[in-house]
């Protein structure tokens, strides 16, 4: 019997992963086809399109601004957010309903609506940014915002931060050499896990990179939908090496977090 359910459970979750992957396999198959059109399977299998994208130096210049601009964003996300949750956590933690309220806030203002607010703001005057990547990076920082606030934020109640704290400090340390030497490091799976959530979600945006940006500051997602009129080959190319670079991210995020053998 229970062989039987182990079998049954097996066959539902590798049905489920199947489905999942089969698109992902097909947008494969059609990015490597010379040609696809009259037959079931592809007449021919090439590399011409990989190498198309990879040489077109339009795609390189939006793959390395949408790298810049995500981890402008991460960095200034943690810059900003850490000092926050150690002062809200450690001295006034009865804050920290107030702040969860705060930080949700973004998620309830849809994306186009705050575009149009802030290129009425950013659009002239002396802070004029629209067209520039300070001003998307800005808008990445509230979106990476209830990420990383509420990954962090777990990551500290695990850890007991007033205990951990008072621990160091009758050791003979300082509030802050407490905070770097001996909290910084107890919270790199939450750091981790907050990054690579935030790089995943930052790095496929495109309502914000569209109308803040443009063409004048063309992110990857941006490049994508200036091309959807161009060979569906080359945008199957475009999709699997997203989702590739994504993947090997992932695996690099898994290996840096993995605990170490004593």
């Amino acid at each position: 019997m229970r062989r039987a359910e182990s079998i049954y459970h097996r066959s539902v979750v590798y049905l489920l992963f199947l489905i999942l992957l089969l698109p992902l396999a097909a947008t494969l198959l059609y990015s490597l086809a010379s040609s696809w059109s009259a037959s079931v399977l592809p007449d021919g299998l090439t590399l011409k399109w990989y190498a198309a994208l990879w040489s077109d130096a339009r795609f390189l210049a939006a793959f390395g601004q949408s790298l810049l601009v995500c981890f402008g964003a991460l960095t200034l996300s943690l810059v900003l957010i850490l000092p926050l949750l150690f002062v809200v956590h450690y001295h006034f933690p009865k804050l920290d309903g107030l702040m969860n309220i705060l930080i949700l806030l973004p998620f309830a203002v849809p994306p186009v609506v705050s575009s149009v607010g802030l290129l009425q703001l950013y659009g002239s005057g002396p802070l004029a940014m629209v067209g520039t990547p300070w001003i998307l990076i800005g808008a990445y920082f509230t979106i990476a915002l209830p990420f990383m606030y509420r990954a962090i934020t777990n990551n500290l109640q695990a850890i007991n931060l007033r205990d951990l704290m008072d621990a160091a400090q009758l050791l003979g340390a300082s509030t802050w050499k407490a905070a770097f030497l001996v909290v910084l490091p107890n919270l790199r799976k939450g750091l981790m896990v907050s990054l690579f959530l935030s790089f995943s979600f930052l790095f496929g945006e495109f309502v914000f990179a569209n109308l803040l940006v443009g063409t004048r500051y063309e992110t990857l997602q941006v490049y994508l939908n200036n091309m959807r009129n161009s060979s569906g080959h080359f945008n199957s190319a475009l999709v699997i090496s997203y989702f590739f670079f994504v993947l090997m991210f992932t695996w690099a995020a898994n290996r840096l977090n993995r605990d170490r053998p004593a």
